[in-house]
């Protein structure tokens, strides 16, 4: 009897464990427009899990930092996460001087970021998994998708770091393959020497000013037949889109198709006025499936009862980096289990070997190379802030290193 009351006694201590999981995003500054939202569902995510008993019989325990916009504290607080919390993994950044700021701290302590972003490539890291959109799983895509619409002339425009130079100087060489000369690509070249070392046109975070480069964006489309390719991010979207309007710009003069800005970022924009403007995704929250009414069902049940403060319940929808956010957890979770154990090296062995969850954009499986196989949608801005589909690309292989693999047409 005195050996049952112990065990009995100890039951709520062992069913209360928990592992600790860390929440690295910007809930403040000029990203938080933008990154807020990757906070909420991930907290939406742990509580589904929790309320099916959680990992290994453990609950999930967020541990929620922010890393305001400020590059250098994302450091700072990824350090916080591994030596003081001593999470097992680390869900975060948005920007990729972020996660290039915190990409060190990972390898040093070894641990486990999951990035659920759009970004350029060019980087493969044994502590990360990039959940996020590779270039060739958003931008050619997208290229490709206005060559087929007749354009022959590409303005490129985007936030003045690593995302965007990079990511354009790949589409430069893409469409340099494609047959499009460089006097019909925007936004200016800078060279050394002989090299072209950035291609297009770039503004700061947080640039409200978008008269002059709206104007040369305007003269540049008067011949017909031109789009923008846009990365700019966070907040200084709207600025630029209202002078876009302003100008008389329009989705049939000169279309713009964006790879930062999401349903999610259309609760800041003029929609009515951008309707027709397209975007490059590997979700859309229209995708008609039982997964994705599930998770937009269950993410608004959640809302409507979380007593979570800071959260805003009213106006909400899901996005692609919310829903690669979610299934960076699903995929987490499920290596965690085919390991049995929280061990780092262990669940980047199990992903490695090829995991599948079947998400809310479709079915996505992890790659050796610690990026996903995805699919890959086109959709066209409706007024009410959501995406028509207009294209689908399945089960497209996430390749990060894309620089130097396209050679100049020779007709070029």
């Amino acid at each position: 009897m005195a050996a049952l009351s112990t065990a009995f006694a100890a039951a709520p201590a062992t069913a209360q464990e928990t592992v600790k999981v860390g929440v690295l995003h910007s809930l403040s500054g000029t990203m938080a427009i933008s990154e807020t939202s990757l906070r909420d569902v991930l907290l939406y995510t742990f509580d589904e899990i929790n309320a099916k008993g959680g990992v290994l019989g453990k609950k999930i325990e967020p541990v929620v930092v922010d890393g305001a916009s400020n590059w250098p504290l994302f450091a700072e607080k990824a350090k916080q996460l591994l030596d003081q919390d001593k999470v097992a993994v680390t869900f975060g950044c948005w920007t990729s001087v972020s996660r290039k700021s915190v990409l060190p701290v990972f390898e040093e302590k070894n641990g486990l970021l999951f990035y659920p972003v759009q970004y350029e490539g060019e980087e493969m890291s044994k502590n990360i998994f990039y959940t996020a959109e590779a270039v060739n799983q958003q931008a050619t895509p997208a290229v490709d998708y206005m060559l087929a619409q007749g354009k022959k002339k590409f303005y490129l425009l985007g936030s003045d770091y690593v995302y965007p130079q990079t990511t354009n100087l790949v589409l430069l060489e893409y469409l340099r393959s494609k047959g499009v000369s460089l006097d019909n690509i925007g936004g200016g070249f800078r060279k050394e020497g002989d090299e072209i070392v950035s291609a297009g046109k770039y503004t700061p975070f947080g640039h409200t000013d978008y008269q002059q480069i709206v104007a040369e964006i305007k003269q540049f489309a008067a011949g017909g037949n031109a789009c923008v390719i846009n990365t700019l991010n966070g907040d200084t979207n709207v600025p630029f889109f209202k002078e876009y309007a302003a100008a008389g710009l329009t989705a049939e003069t000169c279309p713009v198709v964006s790879f930062s800005i999401s349903e999610d970022e259309f609760r800041g924009l003029p929609a009515k006025q951008l309707v027709g403007q397209l975007g490059c995704w590997t979700y859309f929250q229209s995708i008609k499936s039982p997964a994705n009414k599930k998770f937009v069902d269950g993410f608004q049940a959640w809302l409507k009862k979380t007593s979570t403060s800071g959260i805003v319940k009213e106006g909400r929808v899901t996005c692609s980096p919310m829903v690669l956010s979610y299934n960076g957890v699903y995929l987490w979770k499920m290596a965690v289990e085919k390991a049995g154990s929280f061990d780092v090296e262990k669940v980047v062995a199990e992903l490695e070997k090829g995991i599948s969850f079947d998400g809310p954009g479709g079915t996505v499986t992890s790659q050796k190379n610690h990026h996903l196989t995805k699919n890959v949608y086109i959709g066209e801005t409706r007024a009410d802030g959501q995406f028509k589909i207009l294209k689908e690309y399945k089960g497209v292989v996430g390749e990060p290193f894309l620089k130097g693999t396209f050679k100049a047409s020779a007709s070029k």
